[in-house]
């Protein structure tokens, strides 16, 4: 018998092993790996528009490493970013209303937007806001940032500084990284200066600086937007610049000593931000960069969500239709890397609620892929808030077309209660599949000699299953396809050829009162 090689065999149960286990758990063991405690999580958005699944992952994701960490009793934190310094570059859907209002303010910083609601001092902390309002209702640790508050407190200031002494191997780092000619940047600087007429920041170039002071011409077209030409001097210290966005986001991995910080799958494709961030800390910080993850797009309906194209649902919009957590559950449960489609209409919610009510039964899972949405579970949800499956809860509400009584119906008051509100959005929008639109609706019989042998083998004592039986053996018996009798046995309870199991059907009606449907179509 040939003896094994107990590096391959290791090697194998490695491989089993990461099967089996949750996203969260690699990224966790390499934090533990190679970062000290305490560990420091990052995260940031640029909040230029309402927010959006694609959106919420740059600070789920983080929150729930965060989060993992707290529960395995190591001390962490969670900074999260709103990049509100960046340039206002296109009017939102939501706002274009008011684009006479705003079209003078393109180029400038977003926190320096007037909100034209008036509910913000501006458009930047208006999306902070609607993306923290998300948060609290996800019920995530977040410790939100305004960048725009680190840089008027000095705290970039050094990092600036640093940039313009070295800004020739800041500039070669970003041309290497980026597949760019360093001779083809010569207007480029490490710093962005704001324009002391126009307030712009997207249209500004340094003509000259030394180590601490620098001068600009406001002179750039960039498209949405011009220069106004004005020529201006300020100092690092008077905290009217930005970084460069490559510069900017490993300085502030930096300024609150990160751990670890993921992003979009986009940053890190060849030429993207993550490698300039790697060259940044390696080459001018001389540090190691924090442990990196990235995810992958968020599609809706097939297609990636567009702020600019209105593709997708607003995460406002989608929390009214599907519990936060469950909203959760289906960005966190399958691998990091991977794009997650949301499909609120027909089969696809109804399935992950099955799914959800199933893994909160099983005890021990067993398969490989039960296991880790067992982790998933544990991780956004824990517990759910309702005992009835969703799929009966939602069969009884449009037969009884009262919460109360099916709350009472299904011994789950409080759990009916907590999703009652999603389900009536959800039908309200039409997602419902067509055959759990319906009511009880009763017909007369069409073919009464089959509705009534099925009737008089229906006995109130039987559950879903033998209801449902019970029809391919009263079809067999009148010889006759079992779809023929479904479908006449629903057009007399519903009015149409089809509905939900019907065996869960007859149950929610009532066997009793089923029957005595069934006795009158044949009258």
């Amino acid at each position: 018998m040939p003896r094994k090689d107990p590096k391959k065999d290791g090697n194998t149960e490695h491989q089993r092993r990461e099967l089996t286990r949750h996203w969260t758990d690699s990224i966790v063991d390499e934090i533990l790996k190679t970062k000290k405690p305490p560990f420091v999580i990052t995260g940031g958005l640029t909040t230029s528009g309402p927010t959006h699944l694609g959106t919420v992952c740059e600070f789920l994701y983080p929150a729930v490493l965060h989060e993992k960490l707290l529960d395995l009793g190591h001390k962490s934190e969670f900074h999260f970013i709103g990049d509100i310094l960046d340039a206002f570059d296109s009017i939102p859907l939501d706002l274009e209303k008011y684009s006479n209002e705003l079209n003078p303010y393109l180029g400038v910083p977003l926190v320096r937007v007037p909100d034209p609601m008036r509910c913000h001092k501006s458009i930047g902390e208006h999306y902070l806001s609607d993306a923290q309002d998300i948060m609290k209702k996800m019920r995530l640790k977040v410790n939100v940032i305004p960048i725009n508050e680190t840089y008027d407190s000095g705290k970039f200031d050094p990092f600036a500084r640093l940039f313009l002494e070295r800004e020739y191997d800041a500039k070669k780092i970003v041309a290497e990284t980026s597949f760019r000619k360093v001779e083809e940047m010569k207007d480029w600087s490490p710093i962005m200066p704001i324009c002391g007429k126009c307030g712009k920041i997207a249209t500004t170039r340094v003509t000259w600086h030394d180590s601490d002071s620098y001068e600009y011409i406001d002179d750039v077209d960039v498209g949405y937007t011009k220069g106004c030409g004005y020529k201006g001097k300020a100092k690092i210290g008077d905290h009217e610049y930005k970084l460069q966005w490559r510069l900017h986001w490993p300085t502030w991995q930096v300024i609150f000593n990160t751990s670890a910080e993921g992003g979009g799958k986009d940053h890190f494709t060849k030429g993207g931000s993550y490698d300039t961030e790697v060259m940044v800390h390696r080459v001018i910080f001389e540090r190691d960069p924090p442990v990196p993850f990235k995810f992958g797009f968020i599609l809706f309906d097939g297609k990636k969500y567009s702020k600019s194209k209105g593709t997708g649902m607003g995460a406002r919009d989608l929390i009214k239709l599907i519990p936060p957590e469950v909203i959760e559950y289906m960005l966190v449960e399958p691998d990091l890397p991977q794009d997650k489609d949301i499909k609120p209409s027909g089969d696809s919610l109804m399935l992950v609620y099955d799914e959800i009510e199933r893994i909160s039964a099983t005890k021990n899972p067993e398969s490989r892929a039960d296991k880790k949405r067992a982790l998933a579970f544990n991780l956004v949800i824990k517990r759910l808030r309702w005992r009835a499956k969703f799929v009966d809860i939602l069969t009884y509400y449009q037969i009884h077309r009262n919460w109360k009584k099916v709350g009472e119906l299904l011994d789950d008051k409080d759990g009916v209660e907590y999703l009652a509100p999603y389900i009536e959005e959800w039908l309200a929008r039409k997602y419902a599949p067509e055959r759990y639109n319906f009511a009880l609706n009763p017909h007369k019989a069409k073919r009464k000699e089959l509705v009534n042998s099925f009737n008089e083998k229906l006995k109130e004592n039987m559950d879903a299953l033998e209801v449902h039986n019970l029809v391919y053996s009263v079809a067999e018996e009148n010889k006759v396809k079992p779809d023929e009798l479904f479908q006449e046995l629903y057009h007399v309870l519903i009015g149409k050829p089809s509905g939900p199991r019907f065996g869960k059907l007859v149950l929610a009606i009532g066997t009793r009162k089923t029957r005595e449907i069934f006795d009158s179509s044949l009258k």
